[in-house]
């Protein structure tokens, strides 16, 4: 047996961490101007009605579309980066991300080019997707493979840490453009900006990556045995009670994170009466909350294990369930923060345990392919079409139904992770 690979050096370590970070950074960057703008204004460019409300549905149903792509990004990108490495597939799937994102700044409206606009922006939609699908799972990895003994939680916090940061600068960016642009500037070629400024993000990810070298972990793999020829076959055969209950342990993150951005954005501000530019105020405030919880999740997993950690976290999306009618609907920009901030703390607690309790589950010749897969499904039941279920739920019985749809999602992933409780 050839001898273990040299865990990163101290001095690396740093560089190892930043590029897990800036990859979901990116991601959640990435995705978070879309679903704001779908929030916004692709409602009315893209896809025109005489209802606003079929228009915001019609928006939504375009977000969705990234995660019907992930599995299949998921399923590409765990393939390679099982069987070739880490490094040069997260170089690939940041760059089709990038490259995605960027395009959507550049494409035609409705009334410019007819059904082709929102044709090209579900496609570039499409992109998004199969780019995202392999990046959490690699970027969880580079974290966990390098992680010192006891530290697996903390290294494995800090990809997820890319949400709040992906999130304050989206939200960030939305609100400066909102401050300097008039609504009809920014309908017209504002909200086309922030896309753009995906590039140099994308290209501060890259330069990083790119300097970086394989896990230990999968370097100390490849010497002991050649990697499956199809790593998803092995995932079916072998682990596929693993993955299903994975999938469903990482609904909940999914669930509440979409309806307390995007579902509570779109509806706030076209149902409830919230003035978009102070609702984003408040949404920028209570994401430092989600950043906080995923910190101290990341340290919890260390300290006691990391499923421990996601079942509070789902014991805390249950009364995030509760909170959401009394709050969000209480017409008061201060009842709707604290709904945000508590529902955002409580994310913290579903997500950032993940890339240590994932990671763990499989072993590391398919384990690229193993979470991709169940992180990505686990997104499509808890995050695809949430925004769309939560706007009908609410159009038909308030928020009280959406509600009940954050109190199933914690249910499901309690299930799963009650399930593999115990299994290394």
């Amino acid at each position: 047996m050839a001898p273990a690979s040299a865990p990163v050096a101290a001095a690396g370590i740093p560089r190892v961490l930043v590029a897990s970070l800036i990859g979901t950074s990116v991601e959640f960057y990435d995705f978070y101007i879309y679903a704001t703008a779908t929030s916004l204004v692709f409602g009315p460019i893209f896809f025109p009605s005489s209802s606003p409300s079929a228009q915001l549905l019609s928006a939504y149903a375009s977000f969705g579309l990234a995660f019907l792509a992930r599995p299949v990004g998921g399923i590409i990108f765990g393939h390679f980066g099982d069987r070739v490495g880490r490094k040069s597939t997260l170089v690939a799937s940041l760059l089709l991300m990038g490259l995605s994102t960027a395009a959507i700044a550049l494409l035609p409206t409705y009334a410019m080019v007819g059904w082709v606009a929102p044709a090209l922006l579900c496609l570039l939609r499409l992109g998004q997707g199969i780019g995202l699908g392999g990046e959490w799972s690699g970027a969880a990895l580079l974290a966990v493979e390098n992680a010192p003994p006891g530290w697996r939680g903390r290294f494995g916090s800090v990809p997820q840490l890319g949400a709040p940061i992906g999130f304050i600068a989206a939200n960030g960016f939305f609100l400066l453009l909102g401050a300097v642009l008039t609504p009809a500037q920014f309908v017209a070629w504002g909200w086309r900006i922030p896309f753009l400024a995906s590039v140099s993000l994308v290209a501060l990810g890259l330069w990083v990556r790119l300097t970086l070298v394989e896990t230990p972990a999968f370097r100390d793999a490849a010497d002991i045995s050649a990697p499956p020829i199809l790593p998803l076959r092995t995932v079916l055969r072998s682990h596929f009670g693993a993955v299903a209950a994975g999938t469903l342990g990482v609904v909940a993150c999914f669930a509440i994170y979409y309806i307390a951005t995007a579902f509570a954005l779109g509806y706030g501000t076209t149902q409830l009466g919230y003035a978009r530019q102070s609702f984003l105020e408040i949404q920028l405030g209570a994401i430092l909350f989600m950043a906080l919880g995923i910190g101290i999740a990341g340290w919890a997993s260390d300290r006691w294990r990391p499923d421990a950690v996601l079942l509070a976290g789902c014991a805390g999306t249950v009364v995030a369930g509760y909170l959401i009618a009394p709050l969000l609907g209480s017409g008061t920009l201060s009842g709707a923060f604290l709904f945000l901030a508590f529902a955002l703390l409580v994310m913290g607690f579903v997500y950032g345990p993940l890339g240590a309790w994932l990671t763990g589950l499989y072993p590391v010749q398919v384990r690229y392919t193993a979470t991709s897969v169940a992180f990505n499904v686990g997104g499509i039941i808890g995050g695809g079409l949430t925004p769309v279920i939560a706007q009908l739920l609410a159009e038909r019985g308030g928020l009280g139904l959406v509600g009940g749809y954050l109190v199933a999602a914690a249910l499901l992933s309690a299930t799963g992770i009650v399930a593999l409780r115990g299994r290394r």
